[in-house]
């Protein structure tokens, strides 16, 4: 398979930078969207598009509170999530297709990244020896087994017509040839991310994120101990996942604006186009939320499995097409 376009001067390095920035900046917004939408369809006032960036802001502020008897896990967790997700939003093309020399953004590099914020995650919740966090961790920890060889199936059955695992080479490849997009396989692989997204990120109807009702929680009871910063970084780390998700997802089925250059014009293009694709998105999730229950736990690996069906069709459809 071919390279990715790498970053070898200055100018590729501030571009990234600015996909990185542009990625956290827009993170809560992001969850502030989605939460704003739900509540204004049902009937609510809502706290607000810039909420999430205000509890931020609170939490930061305060010193963190850790349950007796935990360990180093539980001050590392919350900073290898936020590092994790950082780390994501660079390799993720969202506002352009370039990726760092030293970490290829390649398909494979991407979902050991976000295996490793999961991980972090499920820890963190392990640590506090609670038993609604064992719970969470190990629901967690399930969920994942399913989605993370549904992302690496659905994304190779993207890279077959473009030779390349690289994520940008893909996204590129589908605005130079539309009628990729529109394809079997195409249609295919792309629904099956969408389901990978809403399980990756705990949304409706894996789980959802407004429940406080312990016996159905899974991100909630993970982070039930955790307060203060390191309540921050998770949340901040868990907002960034979703956002670059979206924006790959958006970028998957409309390519068009992403940046192929380090300059300027086309850069600013790409985070207007990264901006408007994300937050039409983050609009529709949560008002989709609102049509959707939750789903009894034991039909979640029945919907991971039909996700993966999706995968494995969408691999197939490419072979037999090309």
């Amino acid at each position: 398979m071919s390279a990715a376009p790498v970053a070898t001067g200055l100018g590729t390095a501030l571009v990234l930078a600015v996909q990185v920035s542009v990625a956290v900046g827009l993170a809560p917004v992001v969850a502030g969207l989605t939460r704003q939408s739900r509540a204004r369809l049902e009937g609510r006032a809502g706290a607000g598009v810039l909420q999430p960036w205000r509890d931020l802001r609170k939490l930061v502020a305060k010193r963190p509170v850790r349950a007796a008897g935990t360990s180093w896990v539980t001050l590392v967790a919350p900073l290898a999530l936020l590092v994790s997700s950082l780390l994501l939003a660079a390799l993720v093309p969202l506002v352009a297709t370039l990726a760092p020399a030293l970490v290829p953004g390649d398909l494979f590099v991407v979902v050991s990244v976000l295996l490793l914020g999961t991980v972090a995650l499920a820890l963190l919740g392990l640590d506090a020896g609670s038993a609604f966090g064992g719970m969470g961790s190990s629901r967690h920890m399930m969920v994942a087994a399913l989605v993370e060889p549904t992302v690496l199936v659905a994304v190779y059955a993207l890279s077959i017509p473009v030779g390349s695992s690289a994520l940008g080479l893909i996204v590129s490849a589908r605005r130079d040839d539309p009628s990729s997009i529109a394809s079997p396989a195409g249609v295919l692989a792309v629904v099956a991310l969408v389901v990978v997204v809403l399980a990756e990120t705990g949304r409706l109807p894996i789980d959802n994120p407004s429940t406080h009702l312990e016996l159905t929680m899974i991100h909630e009871a993970m982070v039930l101990e955790t307060s203060g910063r390191d309540l921050a970084w998770v949340e901040l780390g868990s907002w960034l996942r979703l956002t670059v998700l979206l924006g790959l997802v958006g970028n998957l089925l409309l390519p068009w604006g992403v940046a192929t250059t380090a300059d300027v014009g086309a850069v600013a293009l790409g985070v207007l186009a990264a901006v408007v694709k994300v937050s039409a998105l983050a609009v529709l999730l949560g008002a989709a939320e609102v049509t959707m229950a939750k789903l009894r736990l034991f039909r979640v690996p029945e919907l991971l499995a039909g996700s993966f069906v999706l995968a494995f069709l969408a691999v197939t459809a490419s072979y037999l097409v090309a």
